[in-house]
């Protein structure tokens, strides 16, 4: 079982340290935010970075910089992993994806509808995606404080669910949070990426070029009023997922360049320290072999996760829950939106969890019982980087955008909090 479990569990340790450094970064940014560094710190997110050449330019504030191109980086590896997920793992199976996506569903329509009945302010209705959102890093760190007594089934489930609930946040960036859109562009966009899809249809792929045309395909989404981080999505979606070289090929290929390292007399004089030509060919030829062995997407995933969850999430926490408390942003809609990641998520995970067992269209993960599943359901209710993602779409006014992020953060941390200890109540001891 090892070769099953082991690919998860490095994933689960990623994002584990991932949670760490986001809650590093998010309680130094308060701490900035409400010390006598804030007006620095708001100096240093709206200093305007300009890249360009000739009359092509773009010219936008650091924190834009971040929340539109960083974050289109952290939205290519969900949709990897969207896409990985859907072909060959736990949503490729009708029968293993119900609980996931129905789960995912409910986590998305409960908070929503409390949100919606919640919030008494007309010009706050926009943020009703807010609290739709679960944290799959804060989360998964949350289960690795329990160690081994947590179930692999429960990590799996709430990996597999938040996942699709990243994609129902993709699908409403793209129809809800893009309400002036240049269709001309956007037809542009997606013909280039069709182009793509094509091409690799006939196992025509090279990443440099695909990299180029993304920046394209980015520039075009920024322009075109559809967030720019859906070119991020839709460019992992042409990613293949087919290996070029099979793996007796590689072991053949090899075995045949390690044979130069097999000369006699490869370790005296120079040799000792340096690699003679031919090895040093040996070594590049390996290089590529072990890259072609690997899918594109494989690959690619790999290569940037840690990117991601090291330093675009960190960056993203700093720049955005740097938020002043006081007495002023604390309102009503702050309430609402902590009320609606905890009973929301809670609620709608557990309930749509419990209705598609009992109606015999999934069955409990192995070794979990429904008492943890209710349990990590409270999980759900940390949002944290994709609320925060929605709360700069979905306002302007400064004290909204406040407002939110302290619901937000409140939220989260009594999601983390109760559902920690719930979970440690309903594990089996070691």
């Amino acid at each position: 079982m090892k070769f099953i479990t082991e690919p998860f569990e490095r994933f689960f340790k990623h994002e584990t340290a991932s949670g760490i450094l986001l809650l590093v970064f998010t309680i130094i940014a308060l701490i900035i935010a409400n010390s006598g560094l804030e007006p620095f710190y708001n100096q240093v997110l709206h200093t305007k970075l300009t890249v360009g050449i000739a009359d092509f330019i773009l010219s936008k504030n650091l924190i834009l910089w971040i929340n539109d191109g960083l974050m289109a980086i952290f939205f290519f590896v969900i949709g990897l992993e969207i896409k990985r997920e859907l072909l060959i793992g736990e949503l490729s199976e009708p029968r293993k994806a119900v609980l996931p996506v129905s789960a995912a569903i409910g986590g998305m329509l409960f908070p929503m509808a409390i949100f919606i009945m919640l919030n008494r302010q007309p010009e706050a209705q926009t943020g009703w995606a807010i609290p739709m959102a679960t944290d799959i890093a804060f989360s998964l760190g949350i289960l690795k404080l329990l160690g081994k007594r947590v179930p692999l089934g429960l990590k799996v489930f709430l990996t597999a669910f938040a996942i699709v609930d990243d994609l129902g946040a993709i699908l409403v960036i793209a129809f809800f949070y893009s309400p002036y859109i240049k269709w001309m562009l956007v037809f542009a966009a997606l013909g280039i990426v069709a182009g793509l899809f094509i091409l690799t249809k006939f196992r025509l792929y090279n990443k440099y070029l695909f990299f180029l045309i993304g920046l394209i395909v980015w520039v075009l989404f920024l322009k075109s009023g559809i967030h720019a981080t859906i070119a991020g999505v839709l460019m992992a979606l042409v990613i293949p997922i087919r290996r070029t070289l099979k793996k007796h090929t590689y072991i053949q290929e090899v075995r045949e360049a390690l044979e130069v390292f097999n000369q006699p007399g490869q370790e005296k004089g120079t040799r000792k320290y340096l690699l003679t030509k031919e090895e040093t060919g040996a070594v590049d030829t390996i290089e590529t072999l072990t890259e072609e062995l690997q899918s594109p997407l494989q690959h690619l995933e790999n290569k940037l996760h840690g990117w991601v969850v090291y330093l675009i999430m960190p960056i993203f926490a700093f720049a955005n829950a740097g938020v002043t408390i006081s007495g002023e942003s604390f309102s009503m809609l702050s309430v609402a939106i902590a009320l609606s990641l905890i009973v929301g998520n809670t609620i709608g995970i557990s309930l749509i969890s419990w209705l598609v067992i009992k109606a015999g269209l999934a069955k409990l993960p192995e070794q979990v019982s429904i008492t943890q599943l209710v349990a990590v359901s409270i999980l759900g209710g940390v949002g944290f980087t994709m609320s925060l993602f929605f709360t700069n779409l979905a306002y302007e006014n400064q004290l909204l955008i406040d407002s939110a992020k302290i619901g937000i953060l409140l939220g989260s941390l009594l999601s983390g909090v109760i559902g920690y200890m719930a979970l440690k109540k309903n594990l089996n001891p070691e």
